[in-house]
């Protein structure tokens, strides 16, 4: 029993990062595997300029359609351009256009879910019903005709895609400031007088993070796989940006028979970036959830009371 207080003790002196990261590696280990290759993305999209070998736009003709070797690890495509620096300047227009369109889609559904969720009554009502007569429209054709009459480009993207998934990702938020609207400290502050502003700020907000946190991790990697579609349909971002989208559809598609590689590496980094944000902010939910942790607390202690 004293072995047991003393690692309890012990784990809370680390705080709460590295509780964070031991529940994470011991208790999700596809999640960390997630989180970890979503770091290794991260890390190379934002230091794409230091790693990648050549420009993302070096032509080479006497080096074109080469397979991988030790010069080009990747290979090179039909104008001789290497594939590896292109894939890793592809991820840092990933992380930028991921990042950016999920936090704009985070900031449109926290300001829709909160107001609505907690003002309620009718003004919920015609909020709800212009976000469930949004949501009635194919996602694809919504993105088709806005970036049609936009033009493609990296910001039209952001823009569009962080208005498409901040208003249907609201209701979340919604569903969240409801649960905490009921709880005793908002009526609390309510019934001292405390304006509006101060108890969404103060004891709403707080309260419904962990949901905010996970939408926004969930939201990067749909940002980025849409991104890839729509550049794939030619809507995304011109040439001769290196998107892997564009890459897919470009020489990938054209030279798949002859140079496979063209179209595998960055359909491979594509899969791995959206699998592993996928699996991290899948963990992440169930870590940052107060009810699933303590369903989990309560678990651990009634076995370390049997053990005991």
């Amino acid at each position: 029993m004293t072995a047991i207080v003393q690692t309890e003790s012990t784990v809370r002196e680390r705080g709460p990062v590295t509780g964070f990261l031991r529940r994470l590696f011991l208790g999700k280990p596809l999640g960390a595997a997630g989180a970890v290759i979503f770091a290794i993305f991260l890390f190379c999209g934002l230091f794409a300029d230091l790693l990648a070998p050549y420009g993302y736009n070096q032509v080479d003709p006497i080096n074109r359609l080469k397979p991988p070797s030790l010069a080009f690890p990747f290979g090179t495509d039909n104008l001789g351009r290497d594939v590896l620096s292109r894939v890793l300047y592809g991820a840092q227009l990933s992380v930028i256009i991921g990042f950016c369109g999920a936090a704009l889609a985070t900031v449109v559904s926290v300001f829709i879910g909160v107001l609505s969720g907690y003002l309620g009554g009718k003004f919920d009502i015609v909020v709800q019903r212009m976000v469930d007569a949004w949501m009635s429209f194919p996602d694809l054709v919504i993105l088709i005709v806005v970036v049609s009459v936009l033009g493609p480009g990296m910001w039209q993207v952001i823009v569009v895609l962080g208005f498409l998934y901040g208003i249907g990702g609201s209701r979340i938020i919604r569903g969240a400031v409801i649960s905490v609207r009921e709880n005793t400290y908002v009526h609390a502050a309510q019934s001292i007088g405390a304006p509006t502003a101060r108890v969404l700020i103060f004891h709403v907000l707080p309260n419904v993070m962990p949901t905010v946190i996970v939408l926004f991790t969930m939201r990067v990697g749909a940002v980025i796989l849409v991104e890839a579609g729509l550049s794939f349909l030619g809507l995304g971002i011109p040439p001769p940006a290196p998107s892997w989208g564009g890459m897919l559809t470009g020489s990938g598609r054209t030279f798949m028979y002859l140079a496979p590689w063209l179209a595998l590496a960055p359909g491979i980094c594509l899969t791995l970036v959206v699998y592993g944000i996928n699996m991290f902010g899948d963990a992440l939910r169930d870590l940052l959830d107060p009810r699933l942790r303590s369903e989990e607390h309560t678990s651990e202690l009634q076995s370390r009371q049997c053990i005991s």
